[in-house]
């Protein structure tokens, strides 16, 4: 029992980093129509501004909102630079533009820093266990889990009981409509940027607490996760991403605990990516239907 209560917060509290990142996708998604497997690069900005405040001394506390304050801006230039140009292109322009941000942005820090794992220290406290009913559980998953549902819970309210939010809401059903009731695209589509790099720094700073390192392809490493729970819990659901971020953590994290130990680091994903075929096959839209959006 007390191996399965442990599973079940590790389960989790790896789920509820897939849930943040995949939110992040699907508000793109909703507002732009537009799978941007550039985001979870927003990760990697994250890395190396907390390697780069590390090396000087800075602490965690200090660090962390400037590595979400990072991800946030990293997010709003992209869409600026890179996103806005071609938002009245077709479907496979825009993918084609998010695969080249995620090359150009490995590229980058190849050449500018440097090709090789960048580790710096993580918080004392982030493998530190504690005893609750007998039962010793780390307190990194319990804080990610506390996290996770702290920014849940913001993010809930910003899009029920905002006007940003019903903006976004309203832009993602139909966005020709919206724009008919005063909306203005350019501001709503900077603003789901700004709040989706937010979900993917605060993701990327959970990460790091627990594998405080950077390198170049740190994002890209989490990307197939993050867009796999996105699409498992349909694409475009805010409920749907966390939803489907909890179960590939739940997932995986089961399987890694119960198959044989030989198996166990090669065939997980296998396994994992198997029983996700086999939902789909039963249920193609994924966990939740979503409304179809008019794309700007």
């Amino acid at each position: 029992m007390n191996v399965f209560v442990q599973t079940l917060v590790d389960g989790i509290g790896r789920g509820s980093t897939y849930a943040l990142l995949a939110l992040g996708i699907s508000l793109i998604f909703g507002v732009m129509h537009l799978v941007n497997f550039a985001h979870a690069e927003l990760i990697t900005v994250a890395a190396y501004v907390g390697y780069a405040l590390s090396t000087r001394g800075v602490a965690w506390w200090l660090m962390a909102p400037a590595m979400i304050a990072a991800a946030v801006v990293a997010s709003v230039v992209t869409e600026r630079v890179a996103f806005r140009w071609v938002r009245k292109a077709g479907p496979f322009t825009m993918l084609l533009t998010s695969f080249a941000l995620e090359r150009l942005s490995q590229a980058l820090w190849q050449v500018l820093v440097s090709p090789k794992k960048q580790s710096f220290s993580g918080p004392g406290w982030a493998f530190e266990t504690i005893e609750i009913g007998g039962i010793r559980l780390e307190v990194m998953d319990l804080v990610t889990i506390l996290v996770t549902v702290v920014v849940l819970a913001v993010t809930a309210f910003v899009f029920r009981r905002t006007m940003f939010g019903i903006a976004v809401r309203g832009a993602s059903e139909d966005f020709d409509a919206a724009r008919l009731m005063g909306v203005r695209a350019n501001r709503v589509i900077v603003g789901a940027f700004a709040f989706a790099g937010a979900l993917a720094g605060v993701a990327g700073v959970l990460i790091l607490m627990r594998s405080p390192s950077a390198e170049p392809t740190l994002g890209s490493d989490w990307l197939i996760k993050a867009v796999v729970a996105a699409i498992l819990g349909g694409l475009g659901s805010f409920t749907g991403a966390i939803v489907g971020g909890v179960a590939l953590g739940l997932a995986e994290v089961f399987l890694r605990g119960y198959l044989p130990e030989g198996v166990m680091e090669r065939l997980t994903d296998a396994f994992v990516f198997v029983l996700i075929a086999a939902l789909f096959v039963l249920r193609p839209q994924g966990l939740f239907t979503v409304r179809s959006a008019e794309r700007v």
